[in-house]
């Protein structure tokens, strides 16, 4: 039997664990993909002159620099920390040896390695990395508690099906329902690269309960079977989060080899060091 394109997140206590990075890569081998989390007290840098720490960072180290308030500097970087270290992993490689690349919507992905998606989420102390090997990967958390349910917000939220399905609930459960559908638009919207600019009451997502599947506004089905979707809760700190990823299977065959050094050939391996040697020297 085929194994799910997502298993349960793996929860990671920091840097330079072996045991996480052979976690990470059979999770990936076994499903396609992987969810890692961690705590942003964890991963939050200690020293932010350290010369680890720009290593790690490399082209990201300017845009972190420029960020002058300081808990928005540190959880940049932590969030940053946990995706390098998570990319590593999965390719069997130095966390500082890979470089990020941003699309035109703030999209992350791993420069020079098509054949790796990835996807990131932060908010209060719980870090979100979303890596696959199978096309396109999406994740979203949110507290679990945020109040999203309130007169009118809805509409700008949800499908008519949507609207109709909350209001069939009782209410003590409609604003955990709605905080679900917004991670799940999040997910989805981040996996296509579209962000903010896919409206949210343009597609949406059933009651949840069996297959989870995108649906069009009217609630028939969308998306086929090449999407995958889940939702999860997690707790860090103290606090419930709800945390969804969506993964587009690209139909690869087979589990890819993720090993970095089989997926770049020898020049692009070269101009990659160099890079990092003149980003380094700057």
């Amino acid at each position: 039997m085929t194994a799910p394109a997502l298993g349960e997140p793996l929860a990671v206590a920091g840097p330079g664990d072996r045991a996480d990075r052979e976690r990470v890569r059979a999770e990936l081998r076994r499903h396609g993909s992987v969810l890692v989390y961690g705590r942003l007290a964890d991963w939050r840098p200690g020293d932010e002159r350290a010369p680890a720490l720009r290593a790690v960072l490399g082209r990201d180290w300017a845009r972190f620099e420029d960020i002058e308030h300081p808990d928005i500097r540190s959880r940049y970087a932590a969030s940053r920390l946990l995706l390098k270290h998570a990319a590593g992993a999965a390719l069997s490689a130095d966390a500082a040896d890979l470089e990020l690349a941003y699309g035109p919507t703030g999209r992350p992905s791993l420069r020079g390695c098509d054949q790796i998606d990835i996807s990131l989420s932060h908010t209060g102390e719980l870090l979100v990395v979303a890596l696959t090997s199978r096309g396109l990967i999406g994740v979203d958390a949110e507290r679990a508690t945020r109040r999203l349910y309130r007169p009118g917000l809805d509409r700008h939220i949800c499908t008519p099906q949507e609207r109709r399905d909350l209001a069939a609930l009782a209410e003590a459960d409609r604003n955990r329902n709605l905080v679900r559908l917004w991670t799940l638009k999040e997910a989805y919207s981040k996996a296509i690269g579209q962000g903010v600019q896919f409206r949210f009451t343009e597609f949406g997502f059933g009651r949840g309960g069996g297959r989870i599947r995108v649906l069009s506004p009217d609630g028939t089905p969308g998306e086929g079977d090449e999407w995958s979707f889940r939702t999860y809760a997690l707790a860090s700190g103290g606090v419930d989060f709800t945390v969804s990823a969506a993964v587009y299977d690209a139909g690869f065959p087979g589990a890819p080899d993720t090993e970095v050094t089989s997926m770049l050939d020898a020049e692009a391996v070269e101009a990659i060091h160099e890079a990092l040697a003149e980003a380094a020297a700057a």
